[in-house]
C-alpha cells in the first residue's frame, strides 16, 4: 500500500472505533464514552458489562465483519468485471445467496449453520450459472452485469413464491432475514464470520497480484504468466463465499458491496484492486447504517439493510448518470 491509502485505511479504523463507542453507549441504557472504554477495559458494573460485552457489542462486531466482506467481495467483482457496477448486490450473487438460506429455512427448518450453507451453495450455483452464460467472451464489460442482472430478478422471483407457499411463522422468520437485519446477534453470530475470513482473506491475500493483472485485460494477465482461468475461478469462489456467510449472518445487506469500494477509491485514489480499503469502508458503512437506523433517523427502529438499500438506491442513481456522462 502506498502513504494514501494506509492513512485512508487508518482514519476508516478511527473513524469506526468512534462510531462503535457512541453505538454502544446510546439506546435506551445510555452510557458516556468514557463509561463504555471503562467497561470494555474490564472496569465496569455487572449491569454494564452484560449491556455492553454481552449485548451491544457482538452487534457491532458482526455489522463490521458482515460490511468487511461484503467490501471483499465488491472489489474482487468489481475489479474481474473492470466494471463499477460489478457487485455482489446487482450481477445477482447476493439473490442467489438469499435464495439459497430462505429454501434452507422454510424447506429444511434450519438453524444457523444450514442456512449458511444454503447461503454458500445458492450464490454458488448463481456465480456457476453466469460463468457459463458469459461463456468465451469472458467476465469483462457490460455483460456479466446485464446477465447478472436478468438472473437476480429471476431468483427474486423464485423467493417470494417460495415466502407466499411458506408457513406463516417460516415466512415471518424469512422475511425478517431478508430485510438486512442485525437484531439479536450474539456472540455465536461472530465466530462463522471470523472463521470465514480467516481462512479467506490470507488465500486472496496471494492472489492479489493475479487480480491486479486480470484488471488490465485476461489476454495481458495471461502474457504476465498469470493462470488466468485457475486465478479468476478462485477469486470469485472467495467474494462468493464472502458474499454468502455476510448474507447468512445478516441477510441481504443491500448495495454496501456496491459502494465500498468505489468509495474507498474515491480515498485513496489507487487505481488497482482497494481490496483492504474496501473492506474498511465496508465496515464502516454497516455499522453507521446500523445506527443511524436504530438511534438517528426514526423513531420506529429501522433494520440496517432498510438504511443501506435507501441510500443505495441514490447512489446507484447517481453512478449510472455518471456512468453515462462518462460514455459521451
Amino acid at each position: 500500500m502506498n502513504a494514501r491509502t494506509t492513512v485512508a485505511v487508518l482514519g476508516m479504523l478511527a473513524t469506526l472505533l468512534v462510531v462503535g463507542v457512541f453505538a454502544i453507549g446510546t439506546g435506551d441504557y445510555s452510557m458516556s464514552p468514557a463509561a463504555v472504554l471503562r467497561t470494555l477495559a474490564g472496569d465496569g458494573t455487572k449491569a454494564e458489562y452484560l449491556i455492553v460485552v454481552e449485548q451491544r457489542l457482538p452487534r457491532l462486531v458482526v455489522g463490521a465483519l458482515v460490511g468487511a466482506a461484503l467490501g471483499i467481495a465488491g472489489a474482487v467483482f468489481q475489479s474481474l468485471t473492470r466494471n463499477p457496477l460489478g457487485s455482489p448486490d446487482i450481477i445477482g450473487f447476493t439473490t442467489g445467496s438469499a435464495t439459497g438460506g430462505i429454501v434452507s429455512i422454510l424447506l429444511l427448518g434450519a438453524g444457523a449453520a444450514q442456512v449458511a450453507a444454503g447461503a454458500l451453495v445458492g450464490g454458488m450455483l448463481t456465480a456457476a450459472a453466469i460463468t457459463l452464460l458469459c461463456g468465451r467472451h469472458g467476465l469483462g464489460g457490460y455483460r456479466m452485469v446485464l446477465l447478472g442482472v436478468g438472473l437476480s430478478v429471476v431468483l427474486a422471483g423464485v423467493n417470494s413464491y417460495l415466502l407466499t407457499r411458506a408457513f406463516v411463522e417460516d415466512a415471518a422468520q424469512a422475511t425478517t432475514w431478508l430485510v438486512g437485519n442485525l437484531a439479536g446477534r450474539d456472540w455465536n453470530s461472530v465466530w462463522p464470520l471470523v472463521i470465514t475470513l480467516a481462512v479467506l482473506v490470507p488465500v486472496l491475500v496471494v492472489h492479489v497480484p493475479a487480480l491486479r493483472m486480470l484488471e488490465s485485460g485476461e489476454l495481458i494477465a495471461a502474457g504476465l504468466g498469470v493462470r488466468v482461468s485457475r486465478s479468476r475461478q478462485t477469486l470469485i469462489v472467495i467474494a462468493v463465499a464472502c458474499t454468502a456467510v455476510a448474507t447468512a449472518t445478516a441477510g441481504p445487506i443491500a448495495f454496501v458491496a456496491l459502494a465500498a469500494p468505489q468509495l474507498a477509491r474515491r480515498l485513496t485514489r489507487y487505481a488497482g484492486p482497494n481490496v483492504l480499503p474496501g473492506a474498511g469502508m465496508g465496515a464502516l458503512l454497516v455499522v453507521l447504517a446500523d445506527f443511524a437506523g436504530q438511534r438517528l433517523l426514526s423513531a420506529s427502529l429501522l433494520p440496517a439493510g432498510v438504511v443501506t438499500g435507501a441510500l443505495g438506491g441514490v447512489y446507484l442513481a447517481w453512478l449510472l448518470f455518471w456512468e453515462r456522462r462518462r460514455s459521451w
